[in-house]
């Protein structure tokens, strides 16, 4: 429930605001706002929130975070009514719009706080009306810079339902009806009370441990149907050992498996040899071997980020403060949907494997950027295209192993084939490990700067294009 014009009349006159100044502005989130003031020898801290449903005016008691990065309100009340003279702080009539008028030396100001659950806002204006800035743009009101907003100074009807009778409401507690006010909000004030807030909180991680917790159940799938891979082994070994019997266009073979004494009935490609399907047997179960430990670590990563999100959100119900738990809220809200998705198998760009080394692409500045960011550590090999702007190509270490010749040269040729120099059909290019990566100050996502770099000349060769694609694979 918003204050009522009564409401606001007792608190101004509380307050006492005329002959303060405004030492201190803090702005929590878009819709919180707090004046730390002093005058006649006591330092008040103003809230002001036009949160819909909580929307009011009045001292609080309680302590008012700072937003972790400025936010464009907020500067532009410092550059403009910091240390400012508080002459005037009056509710126009009955429509619960408060103005303050702000005055530094020859300069002078209006602000305006206007408390409407369905159209709130704070409007700083010159003398004349004209818009400096408003809390919540709005060109359609005129409520820009440059626009005009001065509401009459009238006595007359509210904008309120003229039949209903407003009152003051009867608080519990102790002290001034700021205090009983302030306590009250923290209670029960709508989209800023702690119950309110608590519950929103439980949604927000709930939902994201949920996602999580279905990723982590496919990635378990995924692992069980890794860890019976063995069976395409099997079925390699099987068809080499019966390749005098097989009939040429053969679409199945019949025969005993020599590993468990039954009868097995394995498919074969009949476009193909039979020793053709054998070897499309080991790739599945390379192809297996390799990825079960990625999706290992990828379920480890999952588990680690459940246990995370649990905590945090732990941590954040057990805040006290409304502002506080606001304020985390929005900020757990942002990294929720900004954070990688763990376990999430589809990783950036595409992948290459080659006789059990990782060759990662990156195809753009924000697959490059991601790749550096969560999917590769110090040791694996960095390559890129020199003078030519393309992908980043990642070559993921092995514990105890050196880079190939030859695994080296297939990364180099997806450098260049993924770059401007793909047309040239040769280029140079650098590499060097990731820990010798510095990111560009400044500059572009993804950009970076590499030292004790190797440098390579690389001509595209058409049977080594089409031998790695053959050896992509879904991630």
């Amino acid at each position: 429930m918003s204050l009522n014009w009564k409401e606001i009349n007792l608190i101004l006159s509380e307050l006492d605001l005329p002959g303060s100044q405004v030492q201190k502005i803090i702005q929590s989130t878009y819709d919180v706002l707090a004046l730390q003031i002093h005058g006649k020898g006591k330092t008040k801290t103003l809230l002001i929130a036009l949160t819909p449903g909580a929307c009011r005016i009045h001292e609080t008691f309680r302590a008012v975070p700072k937003n972790e990065k400025p936010l464009r309100f907020a500067e532009f009340l410092k550059s403009r009514i910091l240390n400012c003279r508080i002459a005037e702080a009056v509710q126009l009539g009955e429509d619960r719009i408060v103005r303050l008028l702000l005055l530094q030396g020859k300069n002078s100001y209006f602000m305006y706080l206007r408390l409407w659950s369905n159209a709130a806002n704070v409007i700083v204006t010159d003398e004349a009306g004209t818009v400096l800035d408003a809390m919540r743009r709005s060109p359609k009101r005129g409520e820009v810079t440059g626009g005009h907003y001065e509401p009459a100074d009238q006595t007359g009807p509210t904008r309120d339902n003229g039949s209903r009778e407003f009152t003051l409401r009867d608080l519990p507690g102790e002290g001034s009806f700021n205090e009983k006010i302030d306590a009250w909000y923290a209670e029960h004030g709508g989209a800023l009370s702690l119950e309110a807030l608590r519950e929103q909180a439980r949604r927000l991680y709930d939902r994201r441990i949920n996602k999580i917790q279905g990723a982590l159940e496919s990635l378990q799938s995924k692992e069980e149907e890794y860890q019976g891979a063995g069976k395409f082994k099997e079925y390699g070994d099987i068809i080499m050992a019966n390749l005098g019997t097989i009939e040429s266009g053969a679409a199945w073979l019949d025969t005993v498996s020599f590993y468990t004494g039954e009868q097995v009935r394995i498919k074969l490609d009949p476009k193909k040899k039979p020793s053709v399907s054998a070897e499309q047997y080991y790739q599945q179960y390379r192809k297996a071997k390799n990825g079960i430990e990625d999706i290992r670590a990828e379920i480890q990563s999952t588990r680690e980020e459940i246990n995370r999100l649990e905590a945090s959100m732990a941590a954040t119900l057990a805040e006290t403060n409304p502002l506080r738990l606001h304020k985390l809220i929005k900020s757990a809200g942002t990294q929720v949907r900004a954070a990688p998705k763990p376990g999430d198998t589809k990783r950036p760009g595409l992948s290459f494997r080659r006789r059990d080394w990782l060759i990662i692409v990156g195809r753009d500045a924000s697959e490059n950027d991601a790749l550096l960011r969560r999917y590769v550590k110090g040791n694996d090999l960095w390559l890129h295209a020199r003078n030519y702007p393309g992908s980043y190509v990642f070559i993921k270490q092995r514990p105890g192993k050196s880079v190939p010749l030859d695994i080296l040269l297939d990364a180099a040729t997806l450098a260049i084939f993924y770059s401007k120099g793909r047309n040239a059909g040769e280029g140079d290019l650098f590499y060097t490990p990731v820990k010798y990566l510095r990111r560009a100050k400044n500059g572009p996502k993804g950009l970076v700067i590499p030292t004790q770099e190797k440098n390579l000349h690389i001509k595209l060769e058409e049977s080594r294009l089409r031998e790695l694609e053959q050896c992509r694979v879904e991630k």
